[in-house]
């Protein structure tokens, strides 16, 4: 008996902890989601391509040491003795028209990587959404079709207790076990649907789902409340959704890749400072009288300073082609930005409308939701007393089930589009900066 308590406390703890209210589900996704993660690594990648987009300005130096053994005989100097020297170039822009676009290429680059992780957190909440919007509605609607079929099966059992009566035929009898039997592939869609829901929640918070060590269950009900909206207060918002600063980001990148290319173009100046060491262990040759000097050696060290100049002035097309193409790019997604900007008042002006339709949808059923199922209630009791017609019946059962279902259908349609709107209007971010605020 302790033994199946046991058991009991660990079920009942598993589906506890694996049961997620919307909120708790979003807040894992932006955790532990493998998209998120590799946006996140994708930003601190972005910073070093920064640095190498600033390098173009930044000195360039080089130091190195040679060294080696030396062999041979030689008066006055031992058969074998090592020698060495170490040299050094440092190399500094002077005057480049790559520089200055280079610069402020590498500068959007983080900016990019930001817009990008901005762009992978909507799209990942936004499936996570959806897939616990639609356990819900599977569940919901699964769960309405047993009801249904529990009742048709009360209907079935009592025809077939008027059936062994002799108070009806068989006809009337094997109606009723097909009518229950019909709703049967129903319920097996949705749990199927069901089922597959969960397995996106699974994915979207980074569920080892070879292990699936605990069960996951979408927590709370579909709302049925209907929601106003006003596409032109959020326009403004809309417009500044990641997709959108990204393409601009984008654009903005390709201009100046362009100007990085056409600064070949132009000749380009540098500052050159190299110097050689060469340590002298002895005195080669005497000049002079007296004490030698380490000036007499032959064997010196120096240093050099000057200026290098390069200028390609001929073109064979590699630049020039390069140019035109860079141009054309861009300029394809200038238009592709101009047509999501366009695009944004329609897609606001078209959810609204859905939720109008669906909130005008739902209010003609709510009426009919009650009187529907008063309507089969009434029919049931009748039929049972043998007034009712079992055609009757049946079609009363139908309509209580179009008319629920068509009421869950819509508030399924409610939440979807919602989640859209939250989308187009750039909403998730919000939610993103509040998790990031926690998880500090």
């Amino acid at each position: 008996m302790k033994q199946f308590l046991v058991a009991a406390m660990l079920l009942l703890g598993s589906k506890v902890a694996g049961a997620f209210t919307l909120e708790e589900l979003l807040e894992k996704t932006i955790e532990n989601n493998p998209a998120i993660q590799a946006a996140r690594a994708g930003v601190e990648e972005a910073l070093g391509h920064r640095l190498i987009f600033h390098s173009v300005a930044l000195p360039d130096a080089t130091i190195g040491v040679a060294g080696g053994v030396q062999g041979g005989h030689r008066a006055g100097e031992k058969p074998t003795q090592p020698f060495g020297f170490g040299y050094g170039n440092l190399s500094q822009p002077l005057f480049n028209l790559a520089v200055p676009p280079s610069w402020r290429r590498g500068d959007i680059e983080p900016l990019i990587a930001q817009q990008r992780l901005n762009v992978t957190v909507i799209e990942q909440l936004q499936a996570a959404r959806v897939a616990f919007y639609t356990a819900l509605y599977n569940r919901a609607l699964a769960s309405q079709l047993a009801a249904q079929r529990g009742r048709l099966q009360n209907i079935s059992a009592s025809q077939q207790s008027r059936y062994q009566s002799g108070l009806v035929n068989r006809g009337a009898f094997i109606a009723a076990q097909v009518q229950v039997g019909g709703l049967n592939p129903g319920i097996e869609a949705a749990h199927r649907a069901y089922e597959g829901a969960v397995l996106k929640m699974g994915e979207a918070i980074g569920q080892d789902l070879a292990r699936f060590t605990a069960r996951i269950e979408p927590e709370g009900t579909l709302a049925h409340t209907a929601v106003e909206v006003s596409p032109d207060r959020a326009l403004p918002a809309a417009l500044r959704r990641p997709d959108l600063e990204l393409a601009r980001l984008l654009i903005r990148a390709a201009r100046e890749d362009q100007r990085i290319m056409e600064a070949s173009y132009y000749p380009s100046i540098n500052a050159t400072v190299s110097g050689e060491y060469i340590p002298v262990s002895g005195v080669r040759r005497d000049q002079g009288q007296g004490t030698p000097r380490r000036s007499d050696d032959i064997i010196s060290s120096e240093i050099r300073a000057g200026a290098a100049y390069t200028w390609r002035v001929i073109d064979n097309g590699k630049i020039s082609g390069a140019v035109t193409k860079q141009r054309a790019a861009r300029e394809v997604n200038e238009l592709l930005l101009q047509k999501m900007e366009r695009d944004v008042p329609r897609d606001l002006a078209r959810i609204d409308n859905e939720l109008r339709a669906i909130a005008r949808k739902e209010k003609a059923l709510v009426g009919a939701s009650s009187a529907a199922e008063e309507n089969a209630s009434t029919l049931q009791k009748n039929l049972e007393g043998g007034i009712a017609t079992q055609l009757e019946s049946q079609l009363a059962e139908s309509d209580l089930l179009q008319v629920k279902t068509a009421l869950l259908t819509l508030a399924y349609q409610r939440s979807l589009a919602l989640a859209q709107w939250d989308r187009a209007t750039g909403r998730y971010l919000q939610f993103s900066d509040v998790a990031a605020r926690k998880e500090k």
